[in-house]
């Protein structure tokens, strides 16, 4: 199940009437959601457990209540908020003379979520330092935190986030910008505590201070930070927090929780208060939940990783085998029913698997050596820009019997193909020959970073063949100070690591079938897919740069097929159909059977 695409309305109406299956699902679609929001929202408080019990237990007793089962995520954020603020207020209520059973617990150092983050995630770098940095913030920012860092990562939207709270969509605007700026703020007084050789004047003026971050000292060290010329340099290249949160998943539920919160009995059959203030019984099926043997539950809920997207195998076929119909109906389908298929987490930090996955492994050798030039031995990698003036070498030939494009229903035909601009958005492609995949990046719309689109459900073959359009998204944009990427006075568009910078014009040879998802989450971008021939494609290659500004072409463009087996496959490409393409594995390696998720 994907931590993005979790069960939807069918399901939440199967649970209210009892069905014991639709139960578990959404507790399991859901868990590692409400254990992040919880979490981070409580800087891993000892009571973070107890809050993630609380939080699920109403949601499954409040399910009468919920007039419009679409609503369920939000509706089950808002619990989940409810139960934070409410065990703030817990917390801070002042104790009884000699009470010392009442006194508010402090963080449990053994459960810091910033420590479980970076360890989990395995950041590094800038990641780390926006993690470490909001050990900084106070609980309220804390809170919209845990929720904006969702948003961020694509697991819930700025609709869901709004309601959730329920606060206008202006006021959560103002609310995020300001919680930024304090992040950003604290991410240098993060740096510049790490500097070497330190300030000396940053050096005594920390002399006072206990070690323990938090607001007071945030302000007073991100004033030196801005006015000392030794420190300040530490803003420097500091990448906007969107673009460095966007790739992360969920971080794993912890195998505590999994066993101690859904041990038999912990789902009681007594009237408790809903969030909506009525009493009521749990729904049928949450009883039988209850009784269900906690070591089954907690494989089902650490099988998917505990946040981490799965990926749904299945065993690949060539092209010429391909007279077999598709497992799934459309693109965003569910993965085929077989034996030989087994879920497995894409997290960094694989979670336990109910039956043994050898091809999940997250090493990327692979289980027999391929032959030379095999399909798929070549995979798309960062790479240098040619030089302007140089042309491009012959373009291979493929074979061509022309393309068609399908979408999504109510997607009109543009120009001959289709263009994509929101997330989840896609276009399938069939037959042989040459289509384009044109880049138009919005950067003055939303910049930050760039979550790349993904092909899924390949069936056949599908190369990389030239790049083009005049001129590489991160060339000099004329009459502007900055690229086609962005500049700094409207704002950037940062890939992530290890992507390969793409071109106005990409162009791809396919033979057989495959479908291109658009998945924007923080970055704003739209995509125009368009066939076209061969001879259109080696005609944009060698046109020459002129330096225009209307139609500007600042370079001829690159060929890169081989002619052979050999070409390069497009990055984030797989021959399996998730349920979700944003969980798509970043190595495309197609030289063997995908049966399953490997690391990314």
């Amino acid at each position: 199940m994907s931590v993005r695409e979790r069960p939807g309305a069918d399901v939440v109406a199967a649970a209210r009437a009892g069905d014991q299956r639709a139960v578990e699902a959404l507790v399991t679609g859901y868990l590692p959601l409400i254990y992040n929001i919880v979490g981070r929202a409580l800087d891993g408080h000892a009571d973070v457990d107890d809050v993630v019990q609380e939080t699920v237990l109403r949601v499954l007793q409040g399910l009468d209540g919920l007039d419009d089962p679409r609503r369920f995520r939000s509706w089950a954020v808002a619990i989940a908020m409810n139960q934070i603020r409410e065990r703030w207020r817990t917390r801070t209520a002042l104790p009884e003379a000699g009470a010392l059973q009442d006194t508010p617990e402090t963080a449990d150092p053994g459960a810091d979520f910033v420590d479980l983050t970076i360890l989990e995630l395995r950041l590094s770098g800038q990641r780390r330092e926006v993690a470490e940095a909001t050990r900084w913030l106070e609980h309220e920012e804390r809170e919209l935190l845990s929720l904006w860092w969702l948003e961020t990562a694509g697991e819930l939207t700025r609709a869901e986030t709004t309601e959730s709270l329920g606060l206008p969509g202006p006021h959560i605007a103002v609310r995020v910008q300001r919680m930024k700026a304090r992040l950003d703020a604290a991410r240098l007084v993060v740096r510049a505590l790490r500097a070497r050789p330190a300030c000396e004047e940053l050096t005594l003026l920390t002399a006072p201070w206990d070690g323990v971050p938090g607001a007071l000292w945030r302000k007073r060290l991100a004033r030196h930070v801005r006015e000392c010329p030794r420190c300040h340099v530490q803003e420097r290249e500091l990448l906007p927090a969107e673009g460095l949160l966007a790739p992360l998943a969920l971080l794993p539920l912890p195998v505590a929780l999994a066993f101690r919160s859904w041990l038999p009995g912990a789902v009681g059959t007594t009237a408790t208060a809903t969030p909506s203030g009525a009493t009521g019984a749990a729904p049928a099926g949450t009883a039988a939940f209850a009784a269900k043997p906690a070591a089954l539950i907690a494989a089902g809920i650490l099988a998917i990783g505990g946040g981490a997207a799965l990926l749904y195998g299945a065993p690949w076929e060539d092209h010429e085998q391909r007279a077999a119909p598709p497992a799934a109906a459309g693109p965003r389908g569910a993965a085929p029913s077989s034996p030989s298929t087994t879920p497995s987490s894409a997290s960094a930090s694989p979670s336990p698997s109910p039956t043994p996955t050898p091809s999940a492994s997250a090493s990327r050798t692979p289980a027999a050596t391929p032959a030379a030039g095999a399909y798929g031995a070549t995979v798309d990698a960062p790479d240098l820009a040619p030089d302007p003036a140089a042309r491009p070498g012959p373009l291979p030939r493929r074979g061509e019997r022309g393309v068609a494009l399908s979408s999504f229903p109510g997607k009109t035909v543009v120009g001959g193909g289709y263009q994509i601009v929101h997330r989840g958005e896609w276009v399938t492609v069939r037959g042989q020959g040459y289509f384009t995949v044109r880049w138009d990046v919005m950067f003055a719309q939303r910049p930050g970073g760039l979550t790349m689109p993904t092909w899924t459900g390949l069936r056949g073959k599908l190369f990389h063949v030239a790049s083009g359009g005049g001129y590489r998204m991160d060339d000099p944009k004329a009459g502007t100070t900055g690229t086609w990427m962005g500049n700094q006075r409207d704002g950037l568009i940062v890939l992530p690591p290890g992507a390969q910078q793409m071109w106005k014009n990409e162009y791809f040879h396919l033979d057989g079938e495959v479908t291109l998802h658009l998945n924007e989450t923080e970055a704003d971008y739209n995509l125009d897919i368009l066939p076209l021939s061969w001879d259109a494609v080696s005609a944009d290659l060698t046109t020459p740069p002129d330096g225009g500004q209307d139609a500007p072409r600042s370079r001829y463009g690159l060929v890169r097929d081989t002619g052979r087996e050999s070409a390069p496959v497009p990055q984030y490409l797989t021959r399996a159909r998730p349920e979700d393409p944003l969980t798509v594995q970043r190595d495309s390696d197609l030289r063997r059977p995908l049966t399953g998720a490997r690391a990314t």
